[in-house]
């Protein structure tokens, strides 16, 4: 296995000399922190801002096949994607996908956008053709309001986007900087909800009042002159108090499409409210949730607390995870799998 390092962090390449034809795609979630400006009074709309993290990813074994035949968790939903996606390039061949783990659904996590990247990476590259970030972003009709899901694949750390003007095709990346080795993050799952997803959430964002012009600034300004500065200086109080910040608010702009308050669960937001009786400042719930993290200094920390969460809510689920400062990683032999060999065939009709 050959493995061309980029110190830049973005996807690893990875070659193989597996007499197996297949590739595979290993995609990393993500927490979407919160959006800058939902007015559009500038011109441009939404943008936002987020933390790649591990542990917790979509892995897809893709392969060519006679037909478009998926396998795994969420199956179902990879093969609707993988039609989609040949349907778009326009191509006649067949594949089969393996989903090796998925992000769960509907919990916060960008599942649908790394299934959707990591599928049309992987079938790309099956039929001959290296595409860019933006090209797979357009391929899967993603970053449609944000662009941190289509950064995460293409390079992790913790990521700003502009958001849309009257052109954008993919919001442009503004900041991507390499989250502390050492500091944690413990996430809060409430598997008894989900949050707004598809048809409804589409719908709250057309109904949804404009960001307040005070709003959109205490929020931009807390990124850029508070998070930002303190995440290059890893000063970890700064940081959580910034985050903190931004999350009131962006709490507070949703509550009414979360069932009234700032976390779409209750019960997650019980575990906050404690870790917050705990000194833990840098609390918060990742897009429409219901999954909420909270930031932690150091290992140590993040045990006991996960300790003690555990013990009161036998009910949820939780985890410690780091950031990570790389995107996805694709394997596998792409030569025996060249079209103009003939090695993929049509699938059947």
């Amino acid at each position: 296995v050959i493995i061309e390092p980029d110190p830049a962090g973005k996807t690893s390449i990875v070659s193989s000399t597996s007499t197996d034809p297949s590739i595979t795609v290993s995609a990393p979630a993500r927490l979407h922190m919160g959006f800058l400006d939902m007015s559009g009074e500038l011109g441009r709309g939404f943008g936002s801002f987020g933390l790649t993290i591990s542990g917790i990813e979509t892995r897809l074994r893709i392969a060519p096949a006679d037909d478009i035949i998926a396998t795994g968790p969420g199956a179902e939903r990879a093969r609707r994607s993988a039609t989609a996606i040949l349907g778009r390039m326009g191509s006649e061949c067949g594949v089969r996908v393996e989903v090796e783990a998925a992000i769960p659904e509907h919990a916060g996590l960008g599942s649908g956008t790394q299934l959707s990247l990591a599928l049309a990476s992987g079938i790309t590259r099956m039929l001959g053709h290296r595409a860019g970030i933006e090209e797979l972003a357009l391929l899967t009709g993603r970053g449609a309001r944000s662009g941190i899901g289509i950064a995460a694949f293409e390079q992790g750390g913790f990521l700003i986007d502009g958001g849309r003007g009257s052109g954008t095709q993919v919001p442009p990346l503004l900041c991507r900087q390499p989250f502390p080795e050492q500091w944690r993050v413990l996430l809060v799952f409430d598997e008894s909800t989900s949050g707004l997803n598809g048809e409804a959430e589409r719908q709250a964002f057309s109904e949804i009042p404009p960001m307040p012009e005070t709003m959109s600034g205490r929020i931009c300004r807390n990124l850029l002159m508070r998070v930002l500065p303190a995440l290059i200086e890893q000063r970890f109080g700064d940081f959580c108090h910034g985050i903190a910040a931004i999350q009131e608010d962006i709490g507070d702009y949703f509550a009414a499409y979360q069932g009234g308050g700032r976390y779409t669960s209750a019960r997650v937001a019980e575990v906050m409210e404690w870790l917050g009786g705990e000194g833990i400042v840098g609390c918060g719930q990742t897009s429409w949730g219901p999954t909420g993290f909270a930031l932690l200094e150091n290992e140590l920390e993040a045990g006991r607390l996960l300790r003690g969460a555990q013990a009161q809510w036998p009910d949820l689920k939780f985890g410690v995870y780091r950031g990570r400062n790389e995107g996805a990683r694709i394997s596998g032999d792409w030569a025996r799998m060249d079209p103009v060999g003939g090695r993929i065939a049509s699938r059947k009709r």
